[in-house]
């Protein structure tokens, strides 16, 4: 190969590299997350990095206690990081693939990511609870109320 057609190659590389790595940039400059606790009174989103972007404290805060709070408020915050941390996930491993980088990123998600597999599990809607058996087999063979 001559010379000049390596450095013709390997300037075409370097482009392509820094194409892809502002595609990234670009993309992660969207990346943000967002939960509420469960009660709805308190609502928290985070960019990129996990870092508070917007605090939403409803009215029906009023008068409780300072801690339980700051509990809901750390929840949320928790929630919303592991979101964000998974779209940050899933946008690398479209640029590094399955590699070393990809498991440096991930190791550094102090709450993880969602999509790790430790995703809390969110309950079943009251209609998929039901036992819909009929009531024959029901009594017959009554579910285990007592634990």
């Amino acid at each position: 190969m001559e010379p000049d057609q390596w450095l013709a190659q390997y300037g075409q590389k370097i482009e392509q590299a820094k194409r892809g790595a502002a595609e990234v940039e670009t993309r992660l400059g969207g990346v943000g997350g967002s939960a509420t606790s469960p009660d709805g009174l308190v609502t928290v989103s985070v960019n990129a990095s996990g870092a508070l972007t917007d605090l939403i404290l409803r009215p029906g805060l009023r008068g409780e206690d300072p801690e339980r709070i700051a509990s809901a408020v750390m929840a949320a915050a928790a929630q919303a990081q592991r979101a964000a941390a998974g779209q940050v996930v899933e946008i690398m491993t479209e640029f590094v693939g399955d590699s070393p980088a990809l498991e440096f990123v991930k190791a550094k998600m102090p709450n993880g990511y969602s999509g790790d597999g430790t995703d809390a599990v969110e309950p079943q809607p009251e209609l998929q609870r039901r036992d819909t058996r009929p009531d024959d087999e029901y009594f017959t063979n009554p579910p285990d109320v007592m634990a």
